[in-house]
């Protein structure tokens, strides 16, 4: 078949499925893209072509098109993704920050950046860059190191076995992440003579690998000899469906069940092991338990700083590690008992080899009396009454409560994420989407339109603070264009109210993280006039604005029931946060200085960063 590498490129993408436990899917929902001279005519004439095979959405920020993919494949449980296309130059290198987001959160992309000519007959092009070193570098290479897979096809006949290794990758569990096949512009319109199979129905069977029999045996003989253990669930509970098993696990042995920001909803929250979320955005419940853990399982979980509190939460000698995880790189981690299985797998395996072991009832009735401490004070937070101006804990509390037990709540960036960490109680698995493994401002908009892509009928609740929304905000235009419909809660607060805390942690008193005129002492004057309702109404969304909390849940049941994307805004007052999770996070402060407050932040340092830890 005679097909140019762009139109070859389409049809394969077409003819991909994904397979687990008997369920085939359609792996590529479409492609995502913004044309240029670099990709115009090649793949984008053939995506015009073979529409009716790969369809297209115009997107309106490459790097925001990369955050809508990866939203999509996140809320598809990483069983089906979107390809994303731009042309070389600055098209390509805004795609950077996705690949890298996608590759930190190991969910799969494709990414299909144009390149300069292989023939390098017309060499220097336009947006080309020259390095005297070698002419086969182009700013493509910019991906190699964000993404999992990366290959230039400077020869149509190079294309089938590149197809098949991005395929490879982006389908498997353990290694997924952004793929990224440079496409010289030359190349993409050349035609070749293709073998037909290369287009037929191709099946990529998703696997739930199962622990070693040796490694069982000896997890279980830790996990037996534990008095006090906890779980970590962590995204591979989500990713592999695993959320009955370790509900069952849990109930039948009685080992709390403490959730990081990927993992979060792996319970339902009123479930009588889960004790909330775990680390520096935690709950006083989990990581007290954390502290006096003798054993810890962790369950598809890579152990960020966030969720150990930078080494320091874990703090009982001798505490072990059991690491349930599909990616050897992570069950490695701590030096813990390593189990690389598939989470689903992995947990049934051990509920069975663990038959008539449980905890002590004195330590179950212990994790519930803290959880229970914990739900008050959050209660409290939720309800906080706050005047003139509410509180963000109170706007979470209302979305939650308004969202059902089958609504969606987004976020990805400042104070919101440890807020919704702490707070948020969804219904179900599906139901808290916050990216916090590269927690990339702008990626709220973009991610909730491919979470609404992937289950058009779940609620979408997209909260986005003031700063993040500034920085990308232009993916409203394309929820418009498509039809597609999202609430955004724009909640604003002049600054930016996380690095504002943090800088006040570190004895920088907010410096440079508020909104305001300049004036000769400095960023300093008065509010700056800056309305984002009415820029958000001006592409296209309608807008709703709320003074109160009752307006507030007034405003948000219009904007449920609209059949619209809709933009809720609301001012909050920054200075009021969540309750605190009583554990630390590690950002140094400066070693010396002029300033009293920066000496008194260093002092603290030196004091917390002792309790950390090497976990050998």
């Amino acid at each position: 078949m005679r097909l140019t590498v762009g139109q070859a490129i389409v049809r394969f993408l077409a003819a991909q499925w994904s397979e687990r436990d008997g369920t085939e899917r359609r792996f590529f929902a479409g492609c995502l893209g913004i044309f240029g001279h670099g990709n115009v005519a090649g793949v984008g004439q053939a995506l015009q072509e073979y529409g009716d095979d790969l369809r297209y959405y115009q997107a309106r920020n490459e790097q925001a098109m990369v955050h809508t993919a990866v939203g999509f494949a996140r809320a598809s449980d990483r069983l089906r993704a979107f390809a994303c296309t731009a042309s070389i130059g600055p098209g390509a290198t805004n795609m950077v920050t996705g690949a890298a987001l996608a590759t930190v959160n190991r969910l799969p992309v494709l990414l299909l950046p144009g390149d300069v000519f292989a023939t390098r007959a017309a060499n220097p092009v336009l947006q080309e860059l020259e390095d005297p070193r070698s002419y086969d570098v182009s700013v493509n290479d910019c991906f190699r190191p964000v993404s999992r897979f990366w290959d230039r096809i400077n020869r149509p006949e190079q294309l089938p076995s590149a197809l098949l290794a991005a395929m490879r990758v982006l389908t498997d569990p353990a290694e997924t992440g952004a793929v990224t096949l440079a496409l010289p512009q030359d190349v993409q319109a050349e035609a070749h003579d293709w073998p037909q199979e290369l287009f037929e129905r191709r099946v990529w069977h998703v696997p739930r690998p199962v622990p070693e029999p040796a490694a069982l045996a000896r997890a279980v003989a830790l996990i037996r000899r534990a008095e006090r253990p906890l779980i970590v669930a962590g995204g591979g509970v989500r990713y592999s469906e695993a959320s009955g098993e370790l509900a069952a696990f849990a109930e039948r042995t009685g080992v709390p069940v403490a959730e990081t920001q990927a993992g979060k909803g792996s319970l339902p929250w009123e479930h009588p092991a889960a004790v909330g979320a775990i680390g520096a955005t935690g709950t006083t419940a989990a990581n007290a338990l954390a502290r006096d853990a003798d054993v810890v399982l962790g369950v598809g979980t890579r152990y960020s700083d966030f969720t150990t509190a930078s080494r320091s939460l874990f703090a009982r000698d001798g505490v072990r590690f059991v690491n349930l995880n599909i990616a050897a790189f992570d069950a490695a981690k701590h030096a813990g008992e390593t189990l690389v299985a598939d989470a689903r797998a992995g947990l049934a395996a051990l509920d069975g080899a663990l038959d008539g072991w449980s905890v002590p009832d004195t330590y179950r009735a212990e994790a519930r009396t803290l959880t229970e401490r914990w739900n008050a004070a959050a209660d409290r937070a939720l309800r906080l009454g706050h005047a003139p101006l509410p509180s963000q804990p109170e706007i979470i509390g209302v979305v939650n409560e308004e969202a059902g037990p089958h609504g969606v709540v987004i976020c990805a960036a400042g104070s919101m994420p440890g807020d919704l960490h702490k707070l948020w109680r969804p219904g179900d698995p599906q139901g808290y989407h916050v990216e916090y493994g590269y927690s990339c401002m702008g990626y709220e908009i973009a991610g909730g339109l491919g979470v609404k892509l992937a289950d058009p009928g779940r609620e979408v609740f997209v909260l986005v603070g003031d700063g993040s929304y500034l920085m990308m905000a232009q993916e409203l235009v394309t929820a418009v264009a498509e039809g597609v419909k999202l609430v955004v809660v724009l909640v604003d607060n002049r600054g930016f109210a996380s690095i504002g805390g943090l800088s006040e942690s570190v004895g920088a008193e907010r410096f440079g993280t508020r909104y305001r005129y300049r004036t000769p002492s400095g960023l300093d004057g008065d509010v700056l006039p800056v309305d984002l309702a009415a820029n958000a109404a001006s592409l296209g969304a309608d807008v709703l604005r709320a003074a109160t909390v009752e307006e507030f849940r007034q405003a948000l049941r219009k904007a449920v029931a609209a059949d619209r994307t809709t933009v809720v805004h609301i001012e909050t007052d920054p200075l009021v946060s969540a309750p605190d999770s009583g554990a630390w996070w590690d950002v140094p402060v400066a070693e010396v200085s002029g300033r009293r407050a920066v000496r008194r932040a260093r002092a603290r340092y030196e004091s917390d960063k002792r309790a950390r830890r090497h976990y050998l």
